[in-house]
């Protein structure tokens, strides 16, 4: 709706006051307060009383040959038939006024009328352009005049119309330059309301909905003092597409019944109208006959004759006004039964859609739960199997009797790790999607996270032929403080892309320090970049989308098309974004930038700080001697496993089957750490642990988990538990997070 654009169309008191202070007569001050008085009214919405005073002000004028009350005259009537939605007397009138002006060689009355005809000219489709041409000379006359509130008055009507004409970026241009405004000058609140709206509704149209959410959720605030009923309109009319866009239909919903409200409110308030529009147009026209009678008497001296034929001539006139007024009073009748038959099917349409809206909301939120349950067990069901399939190809790569299957051993690992992978990607992607992930904040090391990075790549380089080369700035801190999985993930996601489309080729993994910020963070750019097959420019926008990627007949790989998605959305969570150069058959690159913070407090045992399973497993033997390890496992496949990753290292283990066996082992036997299973038959991981801990509240107990961490870890640690292991897990991790656990036994035997 357009009705909003007309706040900004009258500002009678600045020129007003000017006239005021240079009349000396009393005829002068009474057309002032005429004029005033006509401003008063317009604001009030009393149009009828609005035309009056318009005559009275023309009138007096060319009695008195005066010319600034004509122009406030016509002024008044061309935006009061423009609200009456008459727009050919409104430009009529209009066009009178600024004549008038241009005569005058008044800028503050040219400016006016500049933008006034402007408006009215908007307002149509055929001559908009014409009316941005004549907003525009209002501006220039308002900067030379320094009167940067009018220029912001005049602001909205252009944003509006361009808007209107899907010209998004020149709008916007405007309204920074608006808002550049409002931080200089007090500006009136309605015209602020309207920018924020108009602010909000650009964002709409670029699809940014947070940002256009955070312009419209003030200005419907403001909206319950009253008083813009058709802003109101306009507002949750946009508030419920956007929620609707985001399928949030529970906002949606509320903004429907918002936007009813406030349909309901302007219906009433334009039913009123309508009838004072009919009286006034009858009285005017009347009123205006009488006028022309009076000037022409004045004017010529005629015979009684002529005068009694004159007034047979009114009466007849009268009659025939009086006939049309009523024939106008009558479509009027008819327009509001339409007007109101058309609402009642509206309200009726609005009503079958918000019970369609309830009906999706609710339909969503049954079908999320579904799908949240399906991926945890999914969870669960797939990493357990997979745990054993990894360990036994683990254990069987270094069985030295079989050397000569070194090669089918290794794609099985290699297979088992793909799966993993694929597994983590879905889950993820699910998490994200559903705003259920946090970056948590713990202590790595640069070096050997991207270290192991790089040694998870080492089969699948082989295979492809590639070679990877990797450089780090050694001004970046190698002690860090962060989320090292969700860098890792975005990192493996990066390059595992490169190996996949590249043969024969080179990867080149370069991280390189920009600057240290004022927060004392070293904001730093990531690039992965190969020589392989590259993209082309017209696939580029679609490959960050879920589950697509670039087909190409030289290459056989095809994968899932989560990779990229996966770090684009990662990389959001960290404030940044993912930059993508590429040619065909030149290859890509792929960047990003990460503020990240270094560790000052480098005492806590990391897994980086040892880059062997030998390291670690000598540290263990050194610091602990001989140690006995009860595993908790329902799982007699993932019991073998754990066994032997033990037995290998020396360590000394025994088997509970589960937890109600863990718990009357651990309270008759001595050990030096419990391996605990969470999912287990008769008492789970997490009942086992707590009352275990009703008797010993030392034993370090590390939890062994096929289900996504981060939908129980605080129900895990809580329970007395000193860290969590997801299965599967390598050697390196396992023996490192070992190793740490029982530091901290030995650091709280100390204190």
């Amino acid at each position: 709706m357009k009705l909003i654009k007309l706040l900004t169309l009258l500002l009678f008191f600045p020129t007003t006051c000017l006239v005021a202070q240079n009349a000396t007569s009393l005829q002068e001050r009474y057309l002032d307060s005429l004029i005033v008085r006509a401003g008063n009214v317009y604001k009030t919405h009393n149009y009828k009383e609005a035309i009056t005073i318009s005559a009275k002000l023309i009138e007096k004028g060319n009695e008195y040959n005066i010319s600034y009350p004509k122009f406030y005259g016509y002024d008044l009537l061309g935006v009061t038939y423009k609200r009456l939605d008459d727009s050919i007397k409104a430009r009529i009138n209009a066009e009178k006024a600024l004549e008038i002006a241009e005569e005058s060689e008044i800028d503050s009355l040219i400016a006016l009328e500049y933008k006034n005809l402007g408006s009215i000219l908007t307002s149509n489709g055929r001559t908009y352009e014409k009316g941005l041409g004549l907003l525009q000379n209002s501006i220039s006359i308002y900067e030379n005049n320094n009167k940067p509130r009018y220029i912001y008055g005049v602001y909205i009507n252009i944003i509006w119309t361009l808007l209107d004409n899907e010209r998004q970026e020149e709008a916007y241009e405007y309204l920074n330059k608006a808002n550049s405004i409002a931080e200089k000058v007090d500006v009136p609140e309605e015209d602020e309301m309207c920018i924020k709206f108009l602010m909000g509704r650009y964002y709409h149209r670029a699809k940014y909905f947070y940002l256009a959410e955070q312009q419209l959720l003030p200005v419907s605030e403001q909206l319950e003092k009253g008083g813009l009923n058709d802003l109101g309109v306009e507002v949750y009319k946009s508030l419920k597409e956007i929620y609707k866009e985001q399928r949030n239909y529970k906002k949606a919903l509320s903004s429907s019944e918002k936007e009813k409200y406030y349909r309901e409110k302007v219906y009433a308030s334009k039913k009123i109208q309508a009838i004072e529009v009919a009286s006034a147009k009858f009285e005017l026209s009347e009123y205006q006959k009488d006028l022309e009678i009076a000037i022409k008497e004045k004017e010529h001296s005629k015979e009684l004759v002529e005068a009694s034929q004159q007034l047979v001539d009114k009466s007849e006139q009268l009659t025939y006004i009086f006939i049309v007024a009523t024939s106008v009073l009558l479509l009027a009748l008819l327009g509001f039964y339409l007007l109101f038959r058309s609402r009642k099917k509206f309200i009726k349409k609005l009503s079958r859609n918000n019970i369609e809206l309830v009906e999706a909301r609710d339909k969503t939120e049954k079908l999320s739960k579904v799908k949240s349950q399906f991926f945890s067990t999914v969870s669960h069901e797939l990493r357990t199997p997979l745990y054993g399939v990894i360990g036994i190809s683990s254990m069987l790569q270094e069985d030295i009797k079989l050397k000569s299957h070194q090669k089918e051993l290794n794609s099985l690992k290699f297979s088992a790790d793909y799966l993993l992978a694929l597994i983590n990607d879905v889950l993820l992607l699910n998490k994200m999607d559903y705003q259920d992930l946090v970056l948590e904040k713990v202590p790595f090391r640069l070096d050997a996270l991207i270290g192991s990075i790089t040694r998870s790549f080492e089969y699948s380089l082989e295979q492809n032929k590639n070679k990877l080369i990797v450089d780090i700035d050694k001004e970046i801190p190698n002690n860090l403080i962060g989320s090292s999985v969700r860098l890792s993930q975005i990192l493996m996601n990066l390059i595992g892309n490169a190996t996949k489309f590249n043969e024969n080729g080179t990867i080149w993994f370069n991280i390189k320090l920009k600057e240290v910020t004022q927060d004392g963070s070293y904001r730093t750019h990531f690039v992965i970049k190969d020589d392989g097959i590259g993209i082309p420019k017209d696939k580029q926008a679609f490959i960050f989308e879920e589950f697509t990627q670039v087909e190409d007949e030289n290459y056989n790989h095809k994968g899932t098309g989560l990779g990229l998605p996966i770090a684009k959305k990662l990389l959001k969570l960290h404030n940044s974004d993912i930059h993508l150069k590429s040619e065909l058959g030149k290859g890509s690159e792929f960047s990003f930038t990460l503020d990240l913070i270094e560790n000052e407090n480098q005492s806590q045992v990391s897994a980086s700080q040892s880059h062997t399973v030998e390291d670690v497993s000598g540290s263990l033997m050194s610091q602990y001697g001989n140690i006995h390890v009860l595993i908790v496992d329902d799982n007699k496949i993932n019991q073998k496993v754990t066994q032997r990753m033990l037995d290998k290292n020396g360590i000394k283990f025994s088997v509970a089957n589960d937890g109600d066996e863990a718990i009357t082992m651990a309270l008759f036997g001595t050990y030096d750490l419990i391996l605990m299973d969470i999912n287990m038959p008769k008492v789970n991981g997490i009942e086992a642990t707590k009352k275990i801990r009703e008797f010993n509240k030392h034993i370090p107990i590390i939890a062994l988990t096929a289900v996504e961490v981060e939908e129980m870890r605080i129900e895990i640690l809580e329970s007395g538990m000193d860290a969590i292991l997801s299965k599967p897990y390598e050697s390196l991790h396992f023996l490192t997070t070992i190793l740490r656990v029982l530091s901290k036994k030995r650091s709280r035997v100390v204190t």
